[in-house]
């Protein structure tokens, strides 16, 4: 932590109530078959009240993720812009309440609501969401094990939501200050962040592209951000640090082999994978080849499997980074 930033008091991470949103009966919506036998206006309702039953102030969205009530102000927009204050509903994010009855009013006037968003950054909770993107050729989840390594934080087991593209959410609780910002890549490449002014799509949401729904044996509350990652998500962005020396590669050659070295079972080839996209990145691909193939073999891979990855990384690079992950 910083010197000029104290250190979070325990009383200021409120002890979040669990998450059960997984309502029985004809409400739930669980898969992309559901939406053939519910209504999904009515489940994303029945997900929104346990949500904000629990805590976690929402709003209800459209199947493109987008908030469903029509502003009040359009055509005459406010200067500056109206947050809510005017009364109305139709002020995005900020129209996310707890009270059950301006709930239900939300969904009624948008009957075309599918889904809901979850308001980050708000009491009691101070919801921070990790949005780890697999579209394009991003790892969010290798990418943010790359950042637990090498800032030395755990990625506490917390509240995950899977989403249709094959990425997922994970849900950690801040405290009141300092403010987490929004951000898209800032962290790493596949890793989006939403603070506050941003929202979640909750689980039991139906979007164009299926559903949104908590993981299997998923925790029961959202765990309090590591104190290491909230210095990265506190930091200044890019633009206002000092830009590092020229030969200094934007991901440190001896981080990247490390980070492959410590590969679990599993994860081998994934993280082989990233660490040779992001040495490439740096201009050390064929540099750091041979480091990387020595490590991965460390893991057990063979040289051979080893190469392949590495190649693979390379094509995937050099084709604009649209291939997937082998």
């Amino acid at each position: 932590m910083s010197e000029d930033r104290p250190e979070p008091q325990p009383e200021d991470r409120p002890e979040p109530q669990p998450l059960a949103l997984r309502p029985t009966g004809p409400t739930q919506a669980t898969g992309p078959t559901d939406a053939h036998a519910t209504d999904a206006h009515a489940a994303a309702l029945a997900h929104a009240l346990l949500a904000a039953d629990r805590g976690y102030p929402v709003f209800p969205l459209t199947r493109n993720k987008l908030p469903a009530l029509r502003s009040p102000h359009r055509g005459h927009p406010e200067v500056p812009p109206c947050r809510g204050e005017c009364g109305r509903l139709g002020h995005g994010v900020h129209d996310a309440s707890t009270d059950s009855l301006t709930i239900r009013r939300m969904f009624a006037v948008a009957p075309w609501a599918t889904g809901y968003g979850l308001a980050c950054g708000r009491p009691p909770h101070h919801l921070i969401g990790i949005d780890l993107d697999t579209k394009h050729g991003a790892d969010g989840l290798t990418a943010l094990r790359f950042l637990a390594e090498q800032h030395g934080f755990p990625i506490p087991p917390t509240i995950t939501v899977l989403t249709p593209s094959g990425g997922r959410h994970l849900w950690l609780t801040g405290p009141p200050t300092p403010v987490i910002a929004n951000s898209a890549g800032r962290l790493a490449p596949g890793i989006d962040i939403r603070g506050a002014g941003g929202y979640l799509v909750g689980p039991g949401s139906l979007t164009v592209h299926g559903h949104y729904a908590l993981a299997p044996d998923t925790a029961q509350r959202p765990a309090p951000v590591p104190d290491a990652l909230l210095t990265l998500l506190t930091a200044p962005p890019p633009s206002a640090r000092r830009e590092p020396a020229p030969d200094v590669p934007p991901q440190p050659a001896a981080a990247l082999v490390r980070f492959v070295r410590a590969s679990p079972a599993g994860q081998r080839n994934a993280r082989l994978f990233w660490a040779a996209c992001r040495a490439d990145e740096s201009g050390l691909g064929q540099e750091l080849a041979a480091r990387l193939t020595e490590a991965a073999r460390h893991t057990g891979l063979s040289a051979q499997e080893a190469r392949a990855t590495i190649a693979s990384a390379a094509r995937h690079r050099q084709g604009g980074g649209k291939r997937g992950i082998p």
